[in-house]
């Protein structure tokens, strides 16, 4: 169960040059905007595209995590049933 979620949360490592770029490319339409208007769908759409991002790694945190918990679950089942099995 916890292999199978692994394989599919895995991402390429280009997210973090991808960030920084949009982070960049943010603050230059930002003071587009200020100076002449700009495109407000463009600033909304790139805004709900980095917290989307910002969603899909906490979301793969929490898988991690979640995997790890079920590992745990699991090693702790398989030592309860080994000791009170006996009786």
């Amino acid at each position: 169960m916890c292999s199978k979620v692994l394989l599919f949360s895995m991402k390429p490592r280009r997210t973090r040059v991808r960030i920084l770029r949009l982070s960049t490319r943010l603050s230059s339409m930002r003071r587009r905007w200020d100076e002449k208007g700009g495109d407000e769908m463009e600033l909304k759409n790139l805004r709900l595209y980095m917290e989307n991002i910002n969603i899909h790694k906490e979301n793969e945190k929490l898988r991690k995590k979640a995997c790890l918990l079920e590992q745990e679950r699991l090693a702790l089942l398989s030592e309860f049933q080994r000791r009170f099995s006996r009786y």
